[in-house]
């Protein structure tokens, strides 16, 4: 059995972590590179970084922020927000990034995953995908940090990615979002068990259980959250345990 991963996961806006409800509502929640080490410390095992304002502000993810997270913690992280290129990709994997993800820029331009991903691998490109889903009861993806709204059904944009050479999917449900209601476990579920490559869920972790659910019902190879993580709602170590103790095979 394949051991599932606890990512915690910090949007950065001018150089802090944020969180917000929905997309929206944001608040600060911390330096992220102090964030990062007591992650690092508490048990994670990956982290992520999204620059959540990169693309609609037309910035590059900061990689001199890329740099301080590699040089205080030891387990990989990947980071997002802005990236276009080969060249951004490059600046971030030499400033410590084990991982980048790729959004926006990916859906306009799709051979962008498959250059990627023939310079870097596949197993360093993660599609992140913005989903929400409609009153005719489908999961359509959203651009733009979630602003702007497309007509492309989820799993056919992520079926796409992952044959263009996509290595991993992090999914986030815009409807659960800061929720803490429990992960969108319909359309994780959905991903997992159609594509050949992890599936990340995020969007609504609150308790110890949704985790456990997003696992076992949704199918998910790994379960990102951030405040619950941030304002120490639930601590990595603990949750962990509870994992173990419900058959949940996971690093400890």
């Amino acid at each position: 059995m394949l051991t599932k991963r606890i990512i915690a996961c910090l949007d950065i806006k001018d150089g802090r972590t944020v969180k917000g409800t929905n997309f929206i509502d944001l608040r600060d929640a911390g330096d992220p590179v102090e964030l990062a080490i007591r992650y690092c410390e508490e048990g994670a095992d990956e982290l992520v970084f999204l620059d959540i304002t990169a693309t609609i502000e037309k910035r590059k993810t900061l990689s001199e922020l890329a740099n301080r997270i590699a040089h205080h913690i030891n387990i990989p992280f990947t980071i997002g927000g802005g990236i276009s290129s080969i060249e951004d990709v490059n600046i971030l994997l030499q400033n410590g990034a084990d991982k980048i993800s790729v959004n926006t820029a990916a859906f306009n331009q799709p051979q962008l995953i498959n250059r990627l991903a023939k310079e870097f691998g596949s197993q360093c490109i993660v599609l992140a995908i913005d989903t929400k889903q409609e009153e005719d009861g489908n999961w359509y993806i959203h651009l733009n940090g979630g602003r702007t709204r497309t007509t492309t059904l989820c799993f056919d944009w992520a079926r796409q990615a992952v044959d263009l050479g996509a290595g991993e999917i992090l999914l986030t449900s815009m409807d659960h979002d800061g929720t803490k209601q429990g992960f969108a476990l319909d359309i994780t579920k959905q991903l997992s068990e159609n594509l050949p490559v992890p599936v990340i869920a995020s969007g609504g972790g609150g308790i110890m259980e949704h985790f456990a659910d997003v696992f076992t019902l949704g199918k998910a190879d790994a379960a990102l959250a951030a405040s619950v993580f941030h304002f120490e709602e639930i601590k990595i170590k603990e949750l962990k345990k509870y994992l173990i103790a419900n058959n949940i095979s996971i690093r400890f």
